[in-house]
């Protein structure tokens, strides 16, 4: 992987990621296809919106299909069709998530599968291995994530915790590579810390010395306000290396997108756009349309007037409508295509705004018509 830093203005920042799949500037929204699809889209659809990259996950694809499965079809970008550049987390997140189901360790992560209850024990050697399988362009060390509210006592075993699985990591990645000298994934080292500026800073410090290629910031979009996460993106943005790609893990919303990027960030994932469209809220550039409200039900006009996508080309709010409130699943396909379209294009626009050193101006302009109408337009 090559990461080229184009231009910057403040602290946003444009660039162009070079991996084996294409190119993909940057920022970048990638769309979330945790389970090797972006639910109710096609590949086909989701190279339309101008994505180059989407995420996937691990822990789900390792418990389904498996890796067997995966390593049959030759890897992941076989098996989807999808002939572009896939990121793969490492199930972190979802270990985290599992509280009530699992056991962490220094050694690993002993957990029950959501799907059947079965035991599983995931360590950062068995991650690399299951990430190598899935043969995913970018993938994440295994790392232990903390909730908002955990004391920093515990958040500190958490960091020492994920540098020392990051160190297993890396020198896993180090022997795969000696076995396979064409393998051409590039880790990523995750930052934790949780809401605390010094441990931030102890992690950010202590992941470089490690050494990736990039550097992804989890632990964020948790729990915490909105402000505490700006506070610590603003502080991380003096501790990692400009040279290398960032990458906010699970943050996604057109506002957290924005705000984002003024900090230095350059890479973004997250399910709510897709989940947004199967609950009948479209983004638009005057804030969130609620399909569901009676307003829209003669309403001839694309979701969005200034949008190019499939949806907004071809179809009316009220049809739409029409679809969603009588359950047909063209109504969440045709919003999710808009909503992802809307995502990776205000990526885009945003690394043009940077490129032409006017951000500033693109970020106040847009926020302010998508904030101001955001509420008023949701039931």
């Amino acid at each position: 992987m090559d990461f080229r830093l184009q231009a910057s203005d403040g602290r946003a920042r444009a660039g162009i990621l070079s991996l084996p799949h294409g190119e993909v500037e940057t920022p970048v929204f990638m769309p979330v296809g945790t389970l090797a699809t972006v639910k109710t889209m096609t590949p086909e659809e989701i190279g339309a919106t101008g994505s180059r990259l989407i995420l996937a996950n691990a822990y789900h694809l390792y418990l389904r299909p498996g890796i067997e499965v995966l390593k049959n079809a030759g890897g992941i970008h076989r098996f989807m069709n999808w002939q572009r550049n896939v990121l793969t987390d490492s199930g972190g997140f979802q270990v985290f998530s599992l509280a009530e189901m699992r056991r962490v360790t220094d050694e690993g992560a002993v957990f029950r599968s959501h799907i059947d209850g079965s035991e599983h024990f995931l360590t950062p050697e068995s991650v690399m291995r299951i990430e190598e399988a899935i043969g995913a362009d970018i993938v994440m060390a295994f790392d232990e994530c903390t909730a908002a509210g955990v004391d920093e006592v515990a958040t500190k075993r958490a960091l020492d915790r994920t540098i020392d699985w990051a160190r297993r990591c890396a020198t896993e990645r180090t022997r795969i590579e000696a076995e396979n000298p064409s393998n051409s994934q590039s880790l990523f080292g995750i930052v934790q810390g949780g809401m605390f500026e010094n441990l931030r800073t102890e992690s950010a410090r202590r992941t470089v010395e490690i050494g990736f290629p990039g550097y992804a910031i989890g632990g964020l979009s948790v729990g915490e306000e909105k402000p505490v996460m700006y506070r610590m993106l603003s502080l991380l943005d003096t501790e990692l290396p400009r040279d290398k790609p960032r990458y906010l893990m699970g943050v996604g919303t057109p506002e957290d997108l924005l705000h984002g990027i003024s900090r230095g960030v350059d890479m973004f994932d997250c399910v709510f756009p897709t989940r947004a469209a199967r609950n009948a809220m479209a983004f638009v550039r005057s804030g969130r349309l609620n399909l569901r409200n009676k307003q829209y039900e003669f309403d001839l006009r694309p979701l969005d007037e200034e949008c190019g996508c499939y949806a907004c080309r071809n179809y009316s709010r009220s049809y739409i409508r029409h679809l969603l409130r009588a359950g047909e699943v063209l109504g969440i396909r045709l919003m999710s295509i808009h909503n992802v379209h809307f995502m990776v294009r205000l990526g885009s626009d945003a690394g043009k705004a940077i490129r032409e050193g006017r951000f500033d101006a693109f970020r106040d302009e847009f926020l302010g018509g998508y904030m101001e109408g955001k509420f008023l337009t949701v039931a």
